[in-house]
């Protein structure tokens, strides 16, 4: 674990007046470095062996797939399956329309579907349906998994053989709300016997299925990356689908070409910047930021959203950094204040490194702003400029109990650490590169106090303070909530990470509830703020992997960005 090194004090600097000693959290230097560079250059891209044919194919496979969808008339469980497969290999963005449409039609019949198409005993049929759903924002009483209790009210001791039924039964506790306790008593019971099936009893595949899902249950994981770990399963499945897999298979490679071209031109634009030797205090993380970003939106037409809010969390990253470890409070006092007035001349009174950041997220919001005009959606600068100034602002208040030794009251510290996730700032921001879906409106709704906005920010706030307080606290940082309900509530170091996880579980509650129609705004502008609490549960279970990312995060980048699926 880095420990805080002394940096030597720099020499006077303009605006303090006065040599300033540097901390320095030791952060490991890019894993990276210019590796995806080479793909900025068209002529040094990545090619598929039939690129003049690739895209005439996916064409073909897609009208293939349509028909298998309105070829299946008046048998609902065989479409489900179809529909849980096409989610699962990550191309339904294909086929939103028609996917909705035929989930539609599932709800309007779906007391029919109960009463008649049911198996009695089908926990995994009644689990899928659930699932399904719910996560189209379908209503759906958690009740009807009352049938499998026994007269005890226990869940019957025969579902432990039914591992398939368990494993859905698992995933479809993820999609619960407040007030599904039913759910709550179903995932203990489903995690404890998936923990101890015999492997030897049932497929190698859905051995590997539970295995997975044990780490990383689907409604939590990051699309992109789930349907990495889903396609070769598929594969293995002896029943799979020729031209589901062929579809899933050039679907993803043509895409990951994409993303490696944005994020050659990313890697290109960091490197302009010079980030290892003007800000040599600051993570250099830039391949990482693009992977939290394609946890955000991974379809194609949202390529400029990326590039957008890659930039937008680059420079916050540093600013982070710039505040949490580097900055003297007097040189964040001044850079505060100039952030609340955007404008060039605000820098004159920064210190050399400070000037050199504000300088580059001006150009970064320029840019935005250029981009966002041509469109005819200037308004939405306006909201991305506000929501950065508000967390400069409360980065600062975050500096001031740090340097000044405060510890605040559990009431003093969550608002404030919500607002320093950067979460909202991300929610705001993940919307200015979206196109007609998103409005005005939407941009109030987003920097209101809503309750998915606020369920995303505990998200990613709690589960950050459980995976790094320890590192934060031996380099030097404000206390988390894991130190403060130690010392408030007398609790140890396990109990005060468990009542957050219980934070953290309620939160995602408050995701699902906001996904249930009527939603307050549409369904693609909630998906970014669940899409970013996704990321910060891949991004922080198992501790901090973006601030330490020579763990799993490097095989997990290799897989999206470095390594194609064999054809």
């Amino acid at each position: 674990m880095a420990q805080v090194a002394a940096i030597p004090p720099s020499s006077p600097s303009k605006g303090t007046g006065h040599a300033v000693g540097r901390r320095s959290a030791g952060y490991h230097p890019s894993i990276w470095g210019d590796y995806f560079l080479k793909y900025a250059s068209p002529s040094n891209s990545v090619k598929f062996k039939f690129l003049g044919t690739v895209e005439g194919q996916i064409e073909e496979l897609k009208g293939e797939v349509r028909k298998m969808l309105a070829g299946i008339v008046d048998k609902p469980l065989q479409k489900l399956h179809l529909i849980d497969q096409i989610q699962r290999l990550g191309i339904e963005y294909h086929f939103e329309c028609e996917v909705n449409e035929q989930l539609e039609q599932i709800h309007k019949s779906y007391s029919r579907l109960y009463r008649e198409d049911f198996k009695v005993d089908d926990l995994h049929m009644v689990a899928l349906i659930f699932r399904l759903l719910r996560q189209q924002g379908y209503y759906v009483p958690s009740e009807v998994f009352n049938k499998f209790k026994d007269s005890e009210g226990n869940f019957r001791e025969s579902l432990i053989t039914d591992v398939r039924g368990l494993l859905s039964l698992y995933e479809a506790c993820h999609l619960r709300c407040h007030g599904d306790s039913i759910l709550d008593e179903a995932l203990p019971f489903a995690i404890t016997h998936l923990e101890s099936i015999d492997k030897s009893k049932v497929s190698t595949i859905l051995a590997k299925q539970v295995s997975h899902a044990l780490k990383q249950p689907l409604h939590k994981g990051f699309p992109r990356l789930e349907a990495r770990h889903y396609i070769p399963l598929y594969q293995e499945e002896p029943s799979h689908d020729e031209v589901l897999l062929a579809l899933a298979k050039l679907d993803f490679n043509l895409l990951q070409e994409q993303h490696q071209k944005e994020l050659g031109k990313i890697t290109r634009w960091w490197k302009d910047i010079d980030v290892p030797r003007k800000f040599p205090f600051a993570r250099d993380r830039i391949v990482e930021l693009f992977f939290w970003t394609l946890g955000v939106y991974f379809e194609p037409e949202f390529a400029m959203a990326r590039e957008i809010l890659t930039k937008v969390i680059s420079m916050t990253s540093i600013l982070d950094d710039i505040y949490d470890v580097y900055g003297a409070p007097e040189e964040l006092a001044l850079l505060t204040e100039a952030i609340q007035k955007w404008d060039v001349d605000a820098m004159d009174g920064l210190p050399e490194y400070m000037q050199a950041y504000y300088k580059e997220l001006l150009h970064v919001y320029e840019y935005i702003g250029n981009e966002v005009a041509a469109k005819g959606r200037s308004y939405r600068h306006v909201y991305a400029k506000e929501v950065m100034k508000k967390l400069a602002r409360a980065y600062f208040q975050e500096a001031k109990w740090f340097h000044n030794n405060y510890i605040p009251t559990l009431e003093e510290y969550m608002p404030l650490q919500l607002i320093t996730s950067g979460y909202g700032m991300l929610t705001t921001t993940s919307l200015v590169g979206m196109g007609d879906v998103v409005t005005e409106h939407a941009f109030e709704w987003s920097v209101g106090d809503c309750k998915i906005v606020k369920a995303t920010q505990t998200v990613g706030r709690l589960m950050d303070d459980i995976s790094s307080h320890q590192f934060e606290q031996e380099r030097g940082h404000v206390v988390s909530a894991v130190e403060l309900l130690m010392k408030y509530r007398s609790l140890s170091e396990q109990e005060a990470e468990e009542e957050l996880q219980k934070g953290v579980i309620d939160a995602w509650k408050d995701m699902n509830e906001e996904f249930l129609r009527p939603t307050a705004v549409p369904a693609p502008i909630l998906t970014r703020a669940l899409n970013l609490s996704r990321v910060a549960d891949v991004i922080y279970t198992d501790g901090d992997n973006y601030t330490h990312s020579r763990t799993k995060l490097k095989d997990i980048v290799t897989s999206l960005f470095v390594s194609p699926l064999p054809m």
